[in-house]
């Protein structure tokens, strides 16, 4: 009948004639039905004023045993400092910057750089998400008791698999045979007999099963099997058939085999005999032992009382260990294993300063093949004739830009270093800066330790192949550069050569050993593709000799285009010689390290032998995903000298060789002293005052691609100014020329000058500058080209025209290059004491601030905010408050936008700080911004900015309440009760909040779903926070007023936001005590028995337990819904109970008691929805009563099957009342329902109305009238309609497990007094949902088990031939153990649950 029953087609869809449309009609139908019905909003609950309660039952609850799981504990949150970690041994900003700065914006970038971190600590916070997030990890155990079912005992294995018996010193044995098909009315004959090939397998529990099948493919379904268990003995039996034999069994059938030869048909009986044998003796020994045990206990029995005790005693311990190793209900869910990462909150990072792609680059050696011993008595190691200098960088050929600092690099033997004499270093790099004191030490290492580095630390943030590591190779300044690299070119006579160039090289050493000539370059690339990965195979080019026309970097990002074109590469002259560097990646641990500015890292040994590495500093793209907010102090400013046009100029008789020197001064007067901040070259003094360019021999207009880097004061003023001093180099070493003439190296041939602040910021872009004959005092009030200005004189180089060109470039954490955010401080700065009056200006300040560009806001975050919030608090009017939220809404979004958000989560939780209040008028933080968000919330408002604000809206709550717990810590406030912690203003601003944001997240969702979404989950922490904060029972009302925004039937998006909303309320740390799990009646209370319980939500469990009575009321509402609002509905649910389980706050058994009866109306839940749980999909067996051979291991169905009636309609018209039942929904009230009841449903999840659990809804709805729901339950359903389609299997399963959930945990007296007081309705009621539980966690079987892992669904076992033992100890195990809890006292069957 059941296999009938499923194969039949649908009645309803065959009425359809058209097939297929069915569920597309149904559908429509339901739809029709949901909107048709008038919707009525649920009754609206109160909420208990929490507070006034915990005042009005202070004695009860803190006389009851379990209070701390009814009040919230003391100290709940605090406010911790923390020191900003960095990575260096020294602080980076310098002792005096703080007393040095004067301006606004500087003094807030130090101040961030300096400050702590401010950080609100909730000290349960780790139990205030899902279950997986609980400090306890919820993990699955690692072994499992090992048990064997009789279902499992038929279930073939694999080949692997079935030989485990033979691994584990069993037998195993496989082979053909002949199976003779017995027959009591047919006579045995050769012809009944089948070849088929038999498998002898052991199982589990050590009984051993002769499968057999068609061919040698053991790994499908068996034809049949022989229990051996069964067998009494197997005998030689040639009457029918040669080498044949037999298996006799207990019940006196026999099985006929036989084999094709007469070795084969020995080996399998004796085989099998010796299996019956070891099984005889196997049992014969547990006998023997049984009987053993049976005699000590008759003997114990006769003895005292007092053993008696002993015996109890021990059973009772026994009962205790078997309950303590009991696993927790939940623990072998599969949702406890699911990986979720929805609900789990983004991990919060300090702000630290990190890097790109990191390269160590290695600096071994540099040699020409022109080479000789320099010293004069020829005894010493041959090395290059010469002193060379390397300088390193990084060129981006892709965006055509340079993205590292120079590193330079002196590799000359300590021989060819002194060519150089020392009375002349104080030129070279500018020097002069000798301390005959002794050692200096910089930030604590010793200045020789890094005089000669070696090894650099270059950093890429946007690594890809066409970065380039670009060596520039200087030499001492001697003449042109074809006419010094003509002898590094040939490679004959090399030691005449050598000995020749070497004596040249003496003179030009002693003589201008402080100016340096461009030689030669070479490149390679870096990366071998975009993730980073270091091309280390591939070594330095060629060294090619420089071009006097192609010096300056643009140039040689052209070159570097064409690297890899030999054809274009090969028309480039090459020097012999051969550079060695080497790349590697940077270890993560990396020692003896200094930053760009000479402060040591962590871990550094100061000693001068230390090899010491030097980060170079980079030069990060100007776009906000490559940025990050500064951490650290760092004021570098790069010169860079490009171009001099002097070919026309009549100031100078001779002007050629021209050197460039740099000098940063403070002041113009002639007193004034040149600054000690250039970072010096290798072999010299760390900083210098000085330092010259290269030079190029015979150029008019030379060409200059030297990069200076300066160490900028912190306070910047209008007399800051680069100073350029241009020299005429005399290279002239003509032996005839008199010695005046070769005594004069350099002349003075014009300054020029470079102010650094232009409208009080850095100048940052080229510059054309005019070059001056003279310098007289005051020369920064002489304009381009004047003649006379403030009494000063200037005589101009060629009229005054601009004949310099430079470039600088800022790196810098505490100036800015944007105009908009120096502005807007610079206005700050400025303002009065009075504010109001310059209100409109800085309303316009703050409006320019969303031009600002986008790495500038990122770089500048902190501070940026810091001051935003502190405008906020000093604003008198709204507009400025309003604009000044506006601008962090833009701030906001951008950061989104880019993918940056962290950053904002970083400040918020760890640099963001409320100012304190000064006095009673100083305004707040969160009342001004919560202020600020209302208005801007107005319909009437910009509704590109609102939208923003929703969708963004994490970040103003999280400093809304950060804000609001560093007040009441700060205030002392705290220590007062709740309703006395905020003003009545800012609690009626929060309402107002609330109810502002719940049309935009319940009417717009459709426009903006994002920003609807985003809005509810933030509210929904706002919340949450609030209740660690604010009056409990105000917020409870917030959560009402959340709620009573949705209506019944609205779409699944707004059932989607009202649930999690409901979560993330619910995940609350102190959820249980917000509930408030007490007895609520009137006089002393003391037993369950004396208490009315709520196993309904009744208006009086709603009001005393509000959140999980809401949360249930939801659930209820949900039940009524289409499949995916219910499936929601029941994750929530599900998962807070499972989160009750895993609390290890709460891990005894009263504690788990008492959470339980905060889920009793969940009794009365599923009762409503008992006829919706369908039993009939849950097993994979097709049961054919017609085979008298198969197993039938399954429970007694009869009490959940709806008896075959009479399917007649009552009304062949489209009645709604049909409509409802096609649908799946019902009207039971209505007088107009027709007997549901004659309706057939042929076990298909759909639509018709269920019978399944005996009783007609008019029935229950009497017989309630004297059960303990006494009151009438406050939560009406969104209308008339129940649905009466069936749940299916995940739904149903989940909601049982919170059903046995409960009834496990509950106490004995509570489950006694539901049963006193239930009606027998409701009895029923529960009992049928017990019996469900054994149905949908019934064991299926291993096959089931892997059918269904693999996809397949359920197995239908159609076997051909199966036999049964007929006395087993082992099989009907699982049935009999069945049958025995069904004759157990109710009482007993329960409290072992």
């Amino acid at each position: 009948m059941a296999t009938a029953a499923q194969t039949e087609t649908r009645r309803f869809t065959r009425g359809l004639g058209k097939p297929g449309t069915a569920a597309e009609l149904r559908h429509s139908v339901s739809e029709v039905v949901r909107t048709s019905v008038l919707v009525v909003k649920p009754k609206v609950i109160e909420p208990l004023d929490y507070e006034n309660v915990l005042v009005q039952r202070k004695t009860q609850i803190l006389s009851d045993v379990l209070r701390d799981m009814l009040q919230f504990p003391h100290e709940d949150f605090e406010i911790s400092t923390l020191r900003q970690q960095g990575r260096t041994l020294y602080p980076t900003v310098p002792e005096n910057a703080e007393r040095e700065a004067r301006s606004l914006f500087v003094q807030e970038c130090i101040k961030a750089y300096k400050s702590d971190w401010h950080v609100v600590n909730y000290k349960y916070e780790d139990y205030s998400a899902d279950f997986r997030q609980l400090p306890n990890k919820v993990s699955r155990p690692d072994k499992l008791a090992v048990h064997v079912f009789e279902v499992d005992e038929d279930v073939d294995k694999d080949e692997d698999t079935a030989s485990l018996g033979s691994q584990k010193g069993g037998i195993s044995k496989h082979g053909w045979l002949y199976k003779g098909n017995i027959n009591n009315a047919i006579s045995v004959t050769m012809r009944s007999f089948k070849r088929r090939y038999f498998h002898l397998t052991q199982l589990g529990d050590g009984s051993y099963n002769l499968n057999f099948y068609k061919d040698e493919k053991i790994s499908k379904e068996p034809k049949g099997s022989i229990f051996l268990d069964s067998c009494m003995g197997v005998v030689q039996n040639t009457k029918v058939r040669r080498f044949a034999f037999e298996l006799k069994m207990q019940d006196k059938s026999t099985y006929l085999l036989a084999s094709d030869c007469e070795g084969e048909m020995e080996d399998w009986i004796n085989t099998l005999n010796k299996i019956l044998h070891s099984s005889f003796e196997i049992a014969m020994q547990e006998k023997r032992n049984g009987d053993i045990h049976d005699d000590d206990d008759l003997g114990k029995s006769d003895s005292s009382s007092g053993s008696m005790d002993s015996f109890q005693s021990a059973r009772d311990i026994e009962s205790r260990m078997r309950n303590e190793t009991r696993l927790k209900l939940f623990t072998l869910d599969p949702e406890t294993q699911k990986l979720d990462f929805s609900g789990i909150e983004p991990d919060v990072k300090q702000f630290e300063e990190k890097f790109g792609k990191r390269v160590l680059v290695n600096c071994n050696d540099l040699s020409f093949n022109l080479q000789s011993c320099v010293a004069e008595n020829e005894e010493g190691p041959t090395t290059n004739v010469e002193p060379f200098y390397v300088t390193l960088s990084l060129f981006d050929i892709q965006n055509g830009r340079k993205i590292s600092s120079d590193f330079h690099v002196d590799l000359n033997h300590l021989s060819v270093r002194g060519m150089v004499p020392s009375n002349t270093s104080h030129y070279m790099n500018g020097g002069g800066d000798t301390h005959p004191e002794g050692q200096r030490l910089v930030h604590g290492v010793p200045e020789a330790a890094m005089q000669y580095p070696r090894q650099g630390v270059f950093s890429v943030t946007c690594p890809h192949p066409d970065i380039f590591l670009v060596a520039r190779i200087e030499k001492v300044l001697q003449g042109g550069i074809n006419h010094c690299a003509e002898p590094y070119m040939k490679s004959s006579d090399s030691t005449k050569v050598a000995q020749k160039v070497l004596k040249n090289a003496k003179l030009a050493c002693g003589r201008l050993g402080h100016f340096r000539m461009p030689f030669a370059w070479a490149a390679r690339p870096l990366f071998k593709d975009a993730s980073g990965t270091l091309d280390k195979s591939v070594r330095f080019s060629a060294l090619y000799r420089q071009d006097n026309n192609k010096l300056s970097n643009d140039d040689m990002l052209k070159l570097l285009a064409d690297f890899r074109k030999p054809e274009k590469m090969a028309k480039l002259p090459v020097i012999l010689g051969n550079l060695d560097v080497t790349i590697d990646n940077v270890a993560p641990d990396l020692t003896n390290c200094v930053t760009s500015s000479y402060i040591p890292v962590k871990q550094f040994d100061v000693s001068e032998k230390t090899n010491i590495f030097f980060e170079v500093e980079e030069f990060v793209p100007h776009i906000a995903k490559c940025s990050q907010p500064f951490t650290i102090y760092n004021n570098h400013l790069y010169v860079y000298p490009k171009h001099l046009k002097y070919d026309s100029q009549k100031s100078f008789a001779k002007a050629r060789n021209i050197a460039v020197c740099i000098e940063f001064k403070d002041s113009d007067e002639e007193e004034a002293v040149v600054l000690k901040c250039i970072y010096g070259r290798p072999g010299g003094p760390l900083f210098t005052k000085n330092a010259f360019a290269a030079v190029l021999h015979h150029q008019h207009n030379p060409e200059f691609y030297d990069e200076f880097k300066i160490e900028l004061p912190t306070q910047l003023h209008e007399k800051h100014h680069l100073l350029f001093t241009f020299h005429h180099v005399s290279c002239d070493n003509n032996s005839k020329a008199s010695t005046k003439k070769r005594d004069l190296v350099e002349t003075q041939v014009g300054y020029a000058w470079l102010p650094l602040l232009k409208d009080g910021r850095v100048t940052m872009n080229e510059s054309q500058i005019p070059v001056a004959a003279n310098l007289p005092a005051g020369y920064l009030n002489c304009q381009e080209g004047a003649g006379k200005h403030s009494g000063s004189e200037v005589k101009w180089v060629d009229g005054g025209r601009p004949l310099f060109k430079v470039s600088t470039h800022l790196v810098s954490t505490v100036y800015t290059q944007d105009q908009h955010l120096h502005n807007f401080f610079h206005h700050c700065e400025s303002i009065p004491p009075a504010p109001q009056v310059f209100g409109g200006e800085l309303v316009k300040y703050l409006k320019s601030l969303h031009a600002m560009e986008s790495h500038v806001m990122v770089k500048f975050l902190p501070t940026t905010l810091n001051q935003l919030f502190r405008v906020l608090t000093n604003a008198t009017q709204e507009d400025v408050a309003v604009n000044v939220t506006r601008v962090m809404i833009h701030i906001v979004a951008q950061c989104h936008e880019e993918g940056l958000e962290h950053f904002l989560r970083s400040y918020v939780k760890f640099v963001f700080k409320a100012e304190p209040q000064a006095s009673s008028t100083t305004r707040l933080v969160h009342e001004e911004l919560a202020k600020a968000m209302t208005v801007i919330l107005k319909p009437s408002t910009d509704f590109l900015t609102s939208n923003k604000l929703l969708k963004y809206s994490w970040y103003f709550f999280e400093a809304l309440v950060k804000s609001m717990a560093q007040y009441l810590i700060e205030s002392c406030k705290v220590k007062l009760s709740r309703n006395q912690r905020f003003s009545a203003s800012f609690h009626h601003t929060v309402e107002t909040l609330v109810n502002m944001m719940m049309p935009h997240i319940t009417q717009k969702y459709k426009d903006n779903l994002d920003a609807a979404r985003n809005a509810n989950h933030s509210l929904a922490v706002f919340i949450k926070r609030c209740l660690n904060l604010m009056d409990r029972g105000f917020m409870f009302k917030q959560i009402n007023n959340y709620v009573n925004c949705f209506m019944p039937g609205d779409p699944k998006t707004l059932f989607e936001f009202r649930f999690e909303f409901l979560q993330v309320v619910c995940n609350h740390e102190h959820y249980v005590p917000l509930n408030l799990p007490m007895p609520f009646g009137k006089g002393r209370i003391l037993r369950f028995q004396d208490l009315q319980m709520d196993y309904s939500l009744t208006d009086d469990f709603n009001k005393n337990h509000f959140l999980v009575a809401l949360l249930l009321r939801e659930v209820r509402a949900a039940l009524q819904e289409l499949r995916e609002i219910r499936q929601i509905a029941i994750h929530v649910l599900k998962n807070l109970m499972m989160k009750h389980t895993f609390d290890d706050r709460y891990t005894s058994k009263s504690q788990q008691a008492r959470l339980a009866t905060l889920y009793f109306p969940l009794f009365g839940l599923l009762q409503e929805n008992v006829n919706r749980l369908n039993v009939k999909e849950v097993s994979p067996f097709t049961i054919n009563h017609s085979n008298n051979n198969g197993r039938e291991d399954s429970l007694p169905t009869n009490t959940m099957m709806t008896p075959p009636r009479s399917s007649t309609f009552l009304d062949t018209s489209l009645h709604k009342d049909v409509f409802g039942v096609i649908s799946g929904t019902s009207s039971p009230h209505t007088s107009s329902t027709p007997n549901i009841n004659s309706v057939r449903h042929a076990d298909s999840r759909g639509s018709l109305i269920s019978t399944d659990s005996g009783n007609s809804f008019s029935e229950k709805n009497n017989d309630k009238g004297n059960s303990l729901d006494t009151n009438q339950a406050a939560s009406t359903l969104a209308s008339t309609l129940v649905r009466c389609d069936k749940l299916d299997q995940a739904e149903i399963k989940s909601l049982l497990m919170c059903f046995l959930h409960v009834l496990k945990s509950m106490s004995e007296d509570a489950l006694f007094t539901y049963w006193n007081k239930a009606s027998s309705a409701e009895l029923m009621d529960f009992f049928t949902l017990v019996e469900v539980c054994l149905h949908q966690f019934r064991y299926m079987g291993k096959r089931y088990i892997a059918r269904s892992q693999d996809g397949a669904g359920p197995v239908a076992h159609e076997r051909k031939s199966q036999t049964l033992p007929v006395s087993r100890n082992r099989a009907g195990m699982m049935h009999t153990r069945l049958q025995q809890l069904s004759s157990l006292d109710n009482s007993y069957t329960f409290n072992h649950m």
